[in-house]
């Protein structure tokens, strides 16, 4: 008999981790971070963190049935999903802009829009998670979540060091390394499903 916890492993951990780090690139958006802050205040790193964590964690065990009540294939999801991936890590590795639109900032509700959703939970992340399912054990993905809310909290709480440590080259580096090997998981997600479509 299985158990959820029968699954575990290090290796997806690993995996799943970075893929979502890469994808909430939260390292990446300090600088947008210190301006919201900047315009709306102080934000919660706690709270930001848990709204975040609620959203992602709901959408992991809730979308698969979402998108089969939709009438959508999972992997065909996946597929779609390594779409939005190639695109990010586009955006990340060579510095081009997809996505247009800017979010007004709130001064009330700056910690929950758009820092938790869509900074930290939103499309991108995700559609990740659905399409992660698709390729390694429930078990795994839930622990890289944790992993990664624990590291947007400590970002939240140390904007302004870590960009004075980092400084905006070390930031446009870390960028540009982490959307090449996002690209790499992108295209490994949809040779490994859109052979199951047909």
């Amino acid at each position: 008999m299985t158990t959820f916890f029968s699954h575990f492993d290090w290796t997806e951990i690993g995996i799943t981790t970075m893929v979502l780090f890469a994808v909430i690139d939260i390292v990446g958006s300090i600088p947008v971070i210190i301006k919201i802050k900047k315009d709306a205040g102080d934000i919660s790193p706690f709270r930001a963190s848990l709204i975040a964590l609620t959203i992602l964690v709901g959408f992991l065990f809730g979308g698969e049935s979402l998108l089969g009540f939709m009438g959508v294939d999972p992997k065909a999801f996946a597929v779609a999903g390594s779409f939005i991936l190639f695109a990010l890590a586009l955006e990340m590795s060579l510095g081009v802009k997809f996505n247009k639109q800017e979010e007004e900032v709130s001064p009330k509700l700056a910690t929950v829009v758009p820092i938790a959703f869509p900074l930290i939970a939103g499309a991108g992340s995700m559609t990740s998670l659905v399409s992660l399912r698709a390729e390694y054990a429930m078990v795994n993905i839930l622990i890289a979540v944790f992993i990664n809310m624990a590291i947007v909290f400590v970002v939240l709480k140390l904007t302004k060091k870590i960009e004075h440590i980092l400084g905006s080259g070390g930031i446009a580096v870390l960028e540009k390394v982490f959307g090449i090997i996002l690209l790499a998981i992108a295209i490994k997600l949809f040779t490994n499903n859109i052979q199951e479509l047909f």
